[in-house]
């Protein structure tokens, strides 16, 4: 049976990428879409999420929103690498498809509680405020979490939005410390790992070939967002953070990581939102986290296109 999942997003060029990955692949029973403020305002990722879906093709995937702000603070967003949609780097049309009526909140609790326990995994690919919100509003649905897996974060690769902290992190760090804290099996892509996971132009070129509208949109989402990480890391393409959820739900032997402990830092003056990851399990800390640290990169990047070459 296919691995029921709630993806929880703030697209993001990215975002966008793992959205269609989980589309285009049967294994996965995408039950809804939950947009959340972060790379840009909720009332443009919401949008972008209805815009992603109605590519795709499957308009019969659901998308909510959800919270507009952070749980305690102001709203962080990043413009300046996604640009003022979002989705800078191609246009699409204005989605047909209707945002859902219902709070994406109380469709994440709903959902949790009436599918069987243990069988619906979260998927967070940006600030972990809807999912902290669910968790307060209803304690009940915790242990009912088959796992989360989420992008934020980082250890060896510090930070892309402070010297300490990954943006995902950072823009809700209340927020993340208590889904960190509330016990679910977590799995976490960092940076550590999805700065390994670089575009080439080679790759970019053989998407935008691909016959349909997935594949060259792809490729106009990367040539605009590579243009900020070329220009702060001196890679040579744009790391495809959010698509590694989804590609470890498919395939997890493509990953490498250890089971540690992980904390989030909310009182630092230079730290806020960092992610204290014991490594090197020095902190005598019960382990609360898989934390991938490698990925087989070039088996990553075929999956992402073989995938996305089937939607139309």
């Amino acid at each position: 049976m296919a691995q029921k999942i709630i993806i929880d997003t703030d697209p993001g060029q990215d975002d966008a990428v793992a959205i269609l990955l989980a589309l285009a692949s049967p294994e996965l029973q995408v039950l809804g879409i939950v947009a959340v403020a972060g790379n840009v305002p909720l009332a443009l990722t919401e949008v972008n999420a209805r815009k992603v879906v109605e590519l795709s093709g499957r308009t019969d995937v659901p998308v909510f929103a959800g919270r507009d702000r952070p749980l305690s603070r102001d709203l962080v967003t990043a413009e300046h690498v996604h640009g003022k949609t979002g989705l800078d780097g191609i246009e699409l049309p204005v989605p047909t498809l209707p945002l859902q009526a219902q709070d994406g909140v109380d469709f994440i609790v709903e959902t949790l509680r009436t599918h069987d326990a243990g069988t619906v995994t979260l998927v967070p690919i940006g600030p972990l405020t809807n999912i902290a919100e669910a968790f307060r509003r209803a304690p009940d649905i915790i242990g009912r979490v088959q796992q989360i897996v989420l992008m934020g974060g980082a250890y060896f690769e510090v930070g892309n939005i402070t010297p300490a902290a990954e943006f995902n992190i950072y823009v809700d760090p209340e927020a993340a410390a208590e889904v960190f804290a509330a016990g679910v099996p977590l799995v976490v892509m960092p940076l550590d790992v999805t700065h390994k996971a670089l575009t080439d132009r080679a790759w970019v070129e053989a998407m935008r070939a691909l016959p349909g509208r997935c594949g060259p949109a792809v490729a106009g989402w990367t040539d605009f967002f590579e243009r900020f990480d070329t220009a702060k890391y001196g890679s040579l393409g744009a790391p495809l953070h959010d698509p590694c959820t989804i590609a470890w739900l498919l395939d997890p032997d493509l990953f490498q990581g250890r089971h540690i402990n992980v904390e989030i830092e909310i009182e630092g003056r230079w730290t806020t939102g960092m992610t204290v990851a014991d490594w090197w399990r020095v902190s005598g800390r019960t382990p609360n986290a898989l934390f991938l640290k490698d990925v087989d990169r070039d088996a990553l990047f075929d999956m992402i296109h073989d995938r996305i070459a089937r939607l139309p």
